[in-house]
C-alpha cells in the first residue's frame, strides 16, 4: 500500500497543493496534525481517504492519536507533543510498546525522522510549511508490502 505522510502544514496551501501532486498517487494519506483542517482539504482535492489527528495548534474535537493496521503492520498516528518528542523519543517509545505497534507516525518538531529502534519505526515527515533544523520542505511516501520503504519527497 502506498501511503502519503504529511503534517505540520499550518494552512500553507501553496505547499500543500505542491505536495498533492504526489499525494494523488497514494492509496491512503496520513496527516500528523497542525492543522487538522488541512487533512480535510487534502481529502477534498485528492479524493483519497485521509486520516488526520489533532495537534497542539488544533482545537477541533477529534482524536489526538489513532492506532490502525496496514497489512501485518500496526501503526500509531499522533502529533507527538504529548510525548515531548522535541527532547527525546523515550516517552513515545513507551507508548509504542504499550500499544504493541510497529510504526509510529508523528509530527510536531517539523524535523524529519526515519529511525528504527527495537523493531519500531519512528517516522516524522517533517513540514512542507515551516521546516526546522536545516531540513527541506518535505513529506514522505511510505510503501508497505512485506517490508516498509520510505521515500522523502522534497518540494
Amino acid at each position: 500500500m502506498k501511503i502519503g505522510v504529511i503534517g505540520d502544514t499550518h494552512r500553507n496551501y501553496k505547499y500543500i497543493d505542491k505536495a498533492n501532486l504526489h499525494l494523488k498517487e497514494c492509496e491512503l494519506i496520513l496527516h500528523t496534525g497542525d492543522n487538522f483542517e488541512d487533512s480535510k482539504y487534502i481529502n477534498k482535492i485528492t479524493g483519497i481517504d485521509t486520516i488526520g489527528i489533532r495537534g497542539n495548534c488544533d482545537f477541533e474535537d477529534v482524536e489526538d492519536e489513532i492506532v490502525f493496521d496496514v497489512g501485518k503492520y500496526r501503526i500509531l498516528l499522533c502529533h507527538g507533543h504529548k510525548y515531548d518528542i522535541k527532547y527525546s523519543l523515550r516517552s513515545m517509545k513507551r507508548r509504542a510498546l504499550e500499544l504493541n505497534v510497529d510504526i509510529v507516525v508523528f509530527g510536531h518538531s517539523h524535523i524529519p525522522v526515519n529511525y528504527k529502534e527495537d523493531n519500531i519505526l519512528f517516522l516524522n515527515p517533517g513540514s512542507v510549511a515551516l521546516p526546522r533544523g536545516n531540513s527541506d520542505r518535505q513529506f514522505v511516501i511510505m510503501n508497505i508490502d512485506d517490508e516498509v520503504h520510505i521515500q522523502d519527497i522534497i518540494l
